[in-house]
């Protein structure tokens, strides 16, 4: 099946009633016939459904439904794209142990590092994401190594193959955080990656009306006992052992589940993800086009030719650079000024809405970041965040276009 086939026919559970969609099962616990099948399923000895927080119906064809589509073994659905990153890496990694991340993250994701460390994990962050950057930090304490495919908002990308090399080498999986490229346009699995994350609120739900994040494993890593000890007791579940640690261990103790409401409507939103990213990868490369002929402002989106990734969006990515561009204006006055003109674009903190969103990240999402953190992801003080909707590409160039004259006039 081709992309937007399989996103409605593949991985898509029953129902008894013939509901074209597993209904919401907006319960919290569920009854079983006896208490020895209550207690198979606790024991993870049977299939059923006990409590919502550890299993639920929705969730759980959800979550079917994006394994299939990445080509993972499996998924764990979470209440957020954070606790998704959170839970993922949790899963792997115990005090004394590092990480190998870049610095173009998400601002959110930063401050999560930075808060690992109070449990004694330590991040080594590197400017770019390269086979070469992470060979040369690799040492006897590193437990992972974690890159957003697409950095937002600094639009880097990873060479996924090369970086994934370097990390079997030795021993230590990759984890791919996959939001801005979207399965749409690749799936990280085929190039290397180990595990897959996605803020599931972004693309994936599209309509920018619920929280949710995935974890999906490739099965592929294999868990050395002697560098991660604590998969000791999970090896009887041979390329399932990350997938059973996670979901028998701290994703279901901390209680990060996704809730069935959520889980139902990431998945009808997830129907339309083909559709969608092809029109919003259409607009955005046709908006940075324009905005390069603009005086006064200066554009970074990766799908244009003169970008140094360029390259890999070709050779990974299919030739789309993704929905997000970010814009310069010469000053944090003139960005404001230039947001506050827009008509059609809204100021929000969000991106893969249907809607075309704007942010000054330096004040908002990078608010707690240092200079050399903001500077490194690629935000400075007159940098705007543009996550590019669905709307008729001529009102957004014209939208953009008066803004930036009126942001020039300030």
């Amino acid at each position: 099946m081709k992309f937007n086939t399989s996103l409605l026919h593949s991985s898509t559970p029953g129902d008894k009633f013939g509901a074209t969609q597993t209904p919401i099962y907006q319960v919290s616990a569920f009854s079983l016939d006896s208490a020895e099948h209550l207690e198979k399923v606790f024991a993870n000895k049977a299939a059923g459904f006990a409590y919502t927080r550890i299993g639920n119906p929705t969730v759980d064809a959800f979550e079917k439904r994006i394994a299939a589509l990445e080509g993972g073994i499996g998924a764990v659905a979470c209440s957020s794209g954070m606790s998704a990153v959170t839970m993922g890496l949790l899963n792997v990694l115990r005090a004394g142990d590092e990480v190998i991340a870049g610095s173009g993250l998400f601002g959110g994701t930063i401050d999560l590092f930075g808060d690992l460390s109070q449990f004694g994990i330590t991040t080594r962050f590197i400017d770019t994401v390269t086979a070469d950057s992470v060979k040369s930090r690799i040492n006897e304490h590193t437990r992972a190594v974690f890159a957003e495919l697409i950095g937002n908002p600094k639009l880097d990308i990873v060479d996924i193959k090369s970086v994934a090399a370097v990390c079997h080498e030795n021993g230590v999986p990759l984890f791919i955080d996959s939001t801005t490229a979207t399965p749409y346009l690749i799936h990280p699995f085929e190039y290397g990656a180990d595990i897959v994350i996605h803020s599931a609120s972004k693309y994936i739900n599209g309509g920018g009306n619920s929280i949710a994040g995935m974890i999906i494993d490739s099965g592929r890593f294999k868990w050395d006992t002697a560098r991660y000890p604590a998969f000791a007791e999970y090896g009887k579940f041979g390329r399932f052992a990350y997938l059973a640690k996670l979901r028998g261990g701290i994703w279901r103790n901390v209680g990060a589940c996704l809730s069935p409401f959520n889980a139902y409507m990431c998945s009808v939103g997830l129907e339309t993800l083909g559709v969608r990213m092809e029109r919003i990868c259409d607009n955005a490369k046709k908006l940075a086009e324009y905005l390069r002929t603009l005086d006064g402002v200066t554009v970074n989106y990766p799908a244009l030719e003169d970008s140094p990734y360029y390259p890999l969006v070709q050779s990974q990515l299919g030739g789309k650079g993704g929905a997000i561009l970010t814009v310069r204006a010469g000053s944090r006055e003139r960005a404001f000024a230039l947001i506050n003109a827009l008509k059609y674009a809204l100021i929000a903190t969000n991106i893969g809405d249907v809607r075309t969103l704007v942010i000054h990240p330096a004040s908002t999402i990078y608010l707690h970041a240092t200079e050399q953190q903001r500077e490194s992801a690629g935000v400075y003080d007159d940098t705007i965040r543009v996550s590019v909707g669905i709307e008729d590409i001529e009102d957004l160039t014209e939208d953009f276009g008066n803004a930036v004259k009126a942001s020039q006039e300030h």
